[in-house]
């Protein structure tokens, strides 16, 4: 297969990251941004300059890394994974679409300096020219690129040095009259003068030593652009009478014209319209990929990823396209088209330095020439800051940026999640850290001792079963010498009193009493016994938990069934308001248990749970095995840091381990003796319908495990682990 070759040396890289900035930037909206932040709107373009650096370095480190014809959709799809791809490729197209729109609208209004003619009729024909030659499949060149740059700047030069001259200071008074926020809503609003900066990571695959001419031509081209937008609108500001640039449509030909004539109007002019129809013509060029790129992903539907057999160009996508942008031209205000399409490319700048800390941290193959400095520091300052000038840009933008979001979230939880599986390296990142956090969790509670186990009978169980639970319960206090409390709570009548005699032991209480205590010698533990009635057995359960300070309850829980979940159990009651962790036990029978299982629901095991599993474990001489859910759709990666994770948990055991991939809908690998698994109490949806199934029934006692409020994962970490595992 024949490669591009890398024949772009860094002039060539500065002229393409120059020319896709210079246009709508300079041309239209210094008269919009000093309609809102007045002479503070140089300052505005400065500031707009420097949040976008975080950026510009993080787009350069990833260029450096693939070197490979593409896009910022591409990073944000690789690195944070289908979903943020699809927020990042949609939220890209439009803000392109709308910085063609821009640039047309905008474009239009230099030409009728020339001829008399309405506007919005002809922005949209030579939208639709455009859109024409798209189709067909002209290209621009290199050489046409290299002269509209040097048009643009020999015109922009000239303006600047010959208008230096003619300025005013008493024009700068009052210059911070907009205040703060009228600074930084200017600042938003020209942020997408910037946009084109790291156009030129499309066509990484071509530059020549990427590890430097790329940070170098990104970074030079946006200093020097920062430096000529400063210099050119501080001289507009300051040649013109305050106010009366503000708002006019062709804001640079009104000043050059108070300070050159008219043959530096005629040079402003042509600089202008070779600058906007070139920014126009690249936004529906690239733009128009957008669909295509995601088509191919299978992030769109496949119709737009056909190229045309006659004219080799992406028909479907190119129409579509062209379609919004004739719609936005015809329909939405040169305001609102400016403040959208700068809301979209902070969005989407955000994205860019959030890939960056996504491809650091996951396991993925990334070996960057080029390292942004200030790391992590750098790309928060970028997320934080571009968050917060998103807010100042006014209802507009906003809504603008939530609609864009929220439908491409619907998009892809609707057509993209099933069929596409891949997952981006920040869920990997995630995955893992969220795995690290948990282990750490599993060493503090290995650490603490468990000095008192209640096991609490609100039900005749009868001798084998209430044996079974003693049985559990001495092995886990075994280890630090600790105490079993058997306790059989009786719930009488509310209208019956709590006398002296309804508390008297009958021969049958003693008898209760002394096999109870009997079994001290046969677990090799101090057993006390102990009977309470109660109007309430489940507030008794939790009163005298809390009044002796016992770590951990034991009862006796079947699974539960629809009718339980709605009318309530005593038991669930005692989950949710128990001062010490509690652990449910579904009694079929407990005998030294040699072959304890952990069984999983796909992400990290519970450390409660961990805990409970190596105990019972270490008291019967067995092994623990780690059971997972696998049903064959997981990808490389996922496996990978399930079996780095499990190795990092076999360690902290003192106890054999091995792991086990389990099917649901099949056989276990072999008839455990006890199962350990993660109870919920997160939600409502939980309460109804969550068992956390143990994958193909066990057959034996299963053990599920409830740690106390104080003891659960923040709430973060829990979410974190329902998306990522």
């Amino acid at each position: 297969m024949k490669e591009l070759e890398r024949d772009l040396g860094l002039p060539s890289v500065l002229a393409i990251s120059i020319g896709a900035m210079i246009g709508s930037g300079i041309f239209i909206l210094p008269a919009l941004a000093l309609e809102i932040a007045g002479p503070a709107v140089i300052l505005a373009y400065a500031l707009a300059g420097l949040l976008v650096v975080p950026a510009a370095l993080s787009k350069s480190e990833m260029a450096t890394a693939m070197p490979e014809a593409g896009g910022t959709y591409i990073y944000i799809e690789r690195g944070m994974g289908p979903l943020l791809g699809t927020v990042a490729g949609v939220g890209t197209w439009f803000s392109l679409s709308f910085k063609g729109a821009l640039a047309l609208v905008g474009g239009v209004p230099y030409l009728l300096l020339l001829l008399d003619l309405p506007l919005k009729p002809v922005a949209l024909g030579l939208a639709a020219v455009l859109i024409l030659v798209n189709v067909l499949g002209a290209k621009q060149t290199g050489r046409l690129q290299v002269a509209i740059v040097v048009v643009m700047l020999a015109a922009l030069g000239w303006f600047a040095a010959g208008s230096a001259a003619s300025v005013q200071s008493a024009n700068y008074v009052d210059f911070f009259d907009a205040g703060v926020g009228g600074l930084l809503a200017a600042t938003g609003l020209v942020f997408v003068s910037y946009a084109g900066v790291t156009k030129v990571a499309s066509v990484a695959e071509e530059i020549e030593d990427p590890g430097r001419n790329i940070p170098l031509g990104i970074l030079g081209s946006l200093a020097f652009t920062t430096v000529l937008y400063v210099a050119i609108v501080a001289v507009l500001v300051g040649v013109t009478d305050p106010g009366s640039v503000a708002g006019t449509l062709t804001p640079v030909a009104v000043a050059a014209e108070a300070t050159l004539g008219q043959a530096g109007v005629v040079a402003v002019i042509l600089a202008a319209i070779l600058a906007l129809v070139s920014t126009a013509n690249a936004g529906i060029l690239s733009s128009s990929r957008y669909p295509f790129a995601m088509s191919r992903d299978r992030l769109a539907p496949p119709s737009f990823s056909t190229v045309s057999d006659r004219f080799g160009t992406p028909v479907n996508s190119i129409t579509l396209t062209g379609a919004v942008l004739l719609l936005l031209i015809a329909f939405v205000p040169i305001l609102d088209i400016a403040k959208l399409a700068s809301a979209f490319q902070i969005m989407v700048f955000a994205l860019i330095n959030v890939a960056v800390v996504a491809f650091r941290e996951g396991e993925s193959a990334y070996d960057p020439e080029f390292s942004s400095p200030l790391y992590p520091w750098m790309q928060l300052f970028g997320v934080v800051t571009g968050v917060g000038l998103l807010t100042q840009m006014g209802t507009v933008a906003l809504v603008g940026a939530a609609v864009i979001t929220v439908g491409s979230v619907v998009w892809y939880f609707l057509y993209v999640r099933p069929r596409v599986e891949r997952e981006g390296a920040a869920t990997d990142a995630i995955r893992r850290q969220v795995g690290r956090d948990t282990l750490a969790d599993v060493g503090s509670v290995s650490e603490e001792s468990t000095d008192e186990v209640l096991v609490a009978l609100n039900k005749d169980v009868g001798v084998d079963r209430e044996r079974a639970l003693v049985g559990f319960a001495a092995d886990l206090v075994r280890r630090d010498g600790g105490r079993v409390v058997v306790v059989r709570f009786q719930e009488i009548p509310d209208q019956a009193p709590l006398t002296e005699s309804a508390t008297v032991q009958s021969p049958a209480d003693l008898s209760f009493e002394t096999r109870t205590e009997a079994l001290s010698e046969v677990f090799d533990v101090d057993v006390e016994a102990d009977e309470i009635v109660s109007h309430d057995t489940k507030h008794a359960i939790v009163n005298f938990a809390a009044h002796r300070g016992v770590d951990t309850i034991v009862a006796e829980h079947e699974p539960l069934r629809l009718r339980s979940r709605l009318v309530g159990d005593p038991v669930d009651w005692v989950v949710r308001h128990a001062p010490c962790d509690v652990l449910l036990v579904d009694n079929l029978g407990y005998d030294r248990p040699e072959r304890v299982v952990l069984s999983g629901d796909g992400g990290p095991y519970p450390p409660l749970a961990v805990n409970v599993a190596e105990t019972v474990a270490t008291a019967n001489d067995g092994s623990v095995s780690l059971w997972y859910p696998a049903d064959g759709r997981e990808s490389d990666q996922y496996r990978r840091t399930i079996a780095d994770y499990q190795s990092e948990l076999s360690e902290l055991l003192s106890v054999p381990v091995r792991s086990e991939s389990v099917r649901t809908d099949g056989g276990q690998p072999f008839r455990p003796d006890l199962l350990v698994r993660r109870g919920s109490v997160d939600s409502v949806q939980d309460a109804l319908f969550d068992d956390s199934p143990v994958f193909p029934t066990p057959g034996c006692t299963t053990v599920t495990v409830y740690p106390h409020e104080s003891r659960r994962p923040p709430f973060t970490r829990r979410l974190l682990e329902r998306v990522t595992f």
